[in-house]
């Protein structure tokens, strides 16, 4: 692992919340032009006006900083697993790729103060309030940035191609793949309690050599409205078809392998559960990026080890697998005796 460098911040710079996971918020750097009218660029900003301008230097880039959570990894760690389990699966251009840099002292408590701001002007999501980042991190991430900005004729959609191999474990005639399985219960679930159902493509769809299953698929993923170009742009993909191949290597999952807090398990889970970012000039003869990212090694603790272990059980022992609840459509996966409709059009 290189030594981190000090983040250099230009005078002026301030920092354009973008989004935050459960255990990360995303931000952009930018230098406000003096005609700008905001002085504070914060979570209350979600995006950066229009006359502020990134710092060649962070170009391409955004900062991801750490939150202060009880399983929270060290970023120096982050980074450490990355570089040795990961890096080696696939090119660099195919990565969200991310470098390890010294925070300037102080940096997190200012934006902690802004995000308290932002909650008080309701402009927090309501999910992520009460939880700020880590003011003992010395490190934070400058990671590519896969958004728009900066490119107007530029779309970018997102998907997770999660399992796009059925668990191992899964029984003798499933007629739902791993992935469709759990939402299949996720549903039930939420049904039970009046909560919005989820609706997805099926990722064995993704991977299918048969292109009008990818097409079915792509008519879920949000951030392109021309579903037969990204259909296109992901039939047969080269990094795709990588993924699919580590998937099936590291295939002892579910309720086989080893144990579910070994290293091993740990990246066989962490190739299941990637985002695949998708940058597509609407010029079509402009060049398309495709980048997984969300690849922090998926450690098993804090009772993860035994909530995977509880899932596969619960897919197995309730039915979920064999679709036995009747709750699912019947396009929704790709393991269903019928495949004659086709899912409405988004």
């Amino acid at each position: 692992m290189a030594q981190p460098k000090f983040l250099e911040l230009p005078p002026g710079a301030q920092f354009v919340y973008i989004a935050e996971g459960g255990a990360n918020i995303i931000y952009r750097i930018v230098l406000p032009s003096s005609s700008s009218k905001s002085s504070k660029l914060g979570p209350s900003s979600p995006v950066a006006n229009d006359s502020s301008t990134v710092p060649a230097e962070f170009k391409g880039k955004l900062l991801r900083l750490r939150k202060d959570t009880p399983a929270g990894i060290s970023y120096q760690e982050i980074v450490r697993n990355f570089d040795k389990n990961i890096r080696p699966l696939f090119k660099p251009e195919e990565l969200v790729d991310q470098e390890l840099f010294y925070l300037p002292k102080g940096l997190a408590q200012r934006c902690n103060e802004q995000l308290r701001a932002a909650e008080l002007a309701g402009k927090r999501p309501k999910q992520r309030r009460g939880v700020y980042l880590s003011v003992s991190e010395p490190f934070g991430l400058l990671v590519t940035d896969m958004t728009s900005f900066g490119n107007p004729g530029t779309d970018v959609a997102e998907l997770k191609p999660k399992w796009l191999l059925q668990s191992p474990s899964a029984p003798t005639g499933a007629r739902r793949c791993r992935t469709c399985a759990l939402r299949d219960m996720k549903n039930h679930d939420a049904r039970r309690v009046g909560a919005m159902e989820a609706r997805s493509f099926c990722p064995l769809d993704l991977v299918s050599d048969r292109f009008e299953h990818v097409l079915r698929a792509t008519k879920f993923v949000k951030g392109q409205k021309d579903h037969a170009r990204l259909a296109r742009i992901l039939y047969r993909n080269s990094t795709l078809l990588k993924l699919l191949a580590h998937q099936r290597n590291l295939k002892d999952v579910g309720t086989y392998g080893p144990s579910p807090s070994s290293r091993d398990k740990s990246l066989a889970m962490t190739v299941r559960d990637c985002t695949m970012y998708i940058k597509i000039p609407r010029n079509e003869k402009g060049r398309v990026e495709i980048r997984l990212g969300d690849l922090d090694l998926k450690t098993a603790g804090g009772g993860k080890a035994q909530y995977w272990l509880d899932i596969e059980h619960r897919l197995i022992n309730d039915g979920w697998y064999m679709g036995a609840k009747g709750n699912a459509h019947p396009y929704d996966c790709a393991l269903h005796g019928s495949r004659t409709q086709s899912p409405p059009s988004m």
